[in-house]
């Protein structure tokens, strides 16, 4: 009886070890962002795993990792950066990426004499120049349309579908794929709106009465973001109230991030 109760409690032990040590692989989700803002196609690959996506025009991103690989973040406008998956990646629910904006340089420059005089008015009536021609001007059906971004674009394939039943919307509730596109269309609703608010005011602003380094405030703005207050009080309109508010949360952030 003994004999068995060992061979169990080795087996036991065996069977914990093997699972702690096989790799096992999580949705790792996040955002990429940049100074000038222009994070829309941004490539993010597993090098390790040979998985890839890209994100959308706000930068977001979802993408299957596990412990050890290797994220490689890639744009032609940004500087490679590369994130290997830690312990606290995983557990993470949401990451931020900043990306460095790289610098082109230009190997050859020419430069054509216009004679240009420095009166704006009359410069422009001796320059020959083309007329702009763009959906507007050529009187286009839908040129003021606004196009579907690409969040809302998967979201209306997930919940359409032809046929007398349509199979689409109703395979896409039951693996939860319709709940998960329906919560980033929220996501990107609140993220556009926190962008609309960080307009108001201008960065130096940020730096200089709220004391928020400026490679910080697109984090300092999604850590408004997230508190249903700040939502509530963007609802009001008035930017006194909304600024008064984000100076007291900067105090707490400041702490979280041992900035003072």
């Amino acid at each position: 009886m003994r004999e068995n109760s060992t061979i169990f409690i080795c087996f036991l032990i065996c069977a914990i070890s093997m699972e702690a040590q096989s790799p096992f692989s999580k949705r790792v989700e996040g955002r990429v962002y940049s100074t000038d803002g222009d994070v829309a196609a941004t490539h993010v690959l597993n090098i390790t795993a040979q998985k890839a996506t890209i994100t959308d025009v706000k930068g977001y991103f979802s993408i299957s990792a596990k412990l050890n690989d290797t994220l490689v973040f890639s744009a032609i406008q940004f500087k490679r950066k590369e994130l290997v998956v830690s312990p606290n990646v995983l557990e993470s629910k949401f990451l931020l990426i900043p990306l460095e904006e790289a610098l082109t340089e230009l190997d050859e420059v020419v430069v054509r004499l216009y004679n240009l005089s420095g009166d704006m008015s009359s410069d422009l009536n001796s320059l020959d120049t083309e007329s702009v021609v763009t959906a507007s001007t050529l009187g286009l059906p839908n040129a003021y349309v606004k196009p579907p971004t690409q969040a809302e674009r998967q979201f209306y394939e997930a919940t359409t579908g032809g046929g007398i039943v349509p199979l689409n919307p109703i395979l896409n509730a039951i693996s939860g794929r319709t709940k998960m596109l329906k919560n980033r269309l929220k996501r990107n609703a609140k993220y556009e709106r926190t962008q609309r608010v960080r307009e108001f005011y201008h960065d130096s602003l940020f730096v200089k009465d709220l004391k928020i380094p400026q490679e910080s405030i697109p984090d300092f703005m999604y850590f408004c973001e997230v508190d249903s207050t700040f939502q509530a009080i963007v609802d009001t309109h008035d930017r006194l109230k909304i600024w008064e508010y984000m100076r007291k949360k900067s105090r707490y952030y400041r702490k979280n991030n041992a900035l003072d």
